[in-house]
């Protein structure tokens, strides 16, 4: 069965790029271009997160949602990477909790190599 990436991004471009990239490597993907509730990646049950900072639309930002999830007992052992252009992502990464983060714009290659530390 593949490993399942939930990829959280308002950008529609980055969506579509990331959908072929884990698509061609095997992964299951499931895309949504507005935030996500604890409740909502129960359902998912994804192997991996990856969590844009900014969601517009959404209440809460990506390390808010983050943090929500790794509050969660069900959820804390999904790795979480944040992807954002904000200049403190690595900050905002540790101050959530998540496993790791990416600055955009990313490199593909490093993507895949920080994706494949977490999910094999």
């Amino acid at each position: 069965m593949a490993k399942r990436i939930l990829v959280i991004d308002d950008d529609q471009d980055i969506l579509s790029i990331l959908d072929i990239i884990f698509a061609e490597e095997g992964y299951e993907v499931i895309l949504q271009d507005t935030g996500a509730t604890a409740d909502e990646v129960k359902l998912i049950g994804p192997d991996l997160i990856l969590l844009d900072i900014r969601i517009a639309g959404f209440s809460k930002s990506g390390d808010e949602i983050c943090a929500e999830i790794k509050h969660e007992l069900e959820l804390t052992a999904i790795p979480v990477l944040l992807v954002s252009a904000e200049p403190d992502v690595h900050q905002r990464a540790s101050l959530c909790g998540a496993n790791g983060y990416l600055n955009k714009p990313f490199d593909i290659n490093k993507l895949l190599e920080k994706v494949k530390e977490f999910i094999t």
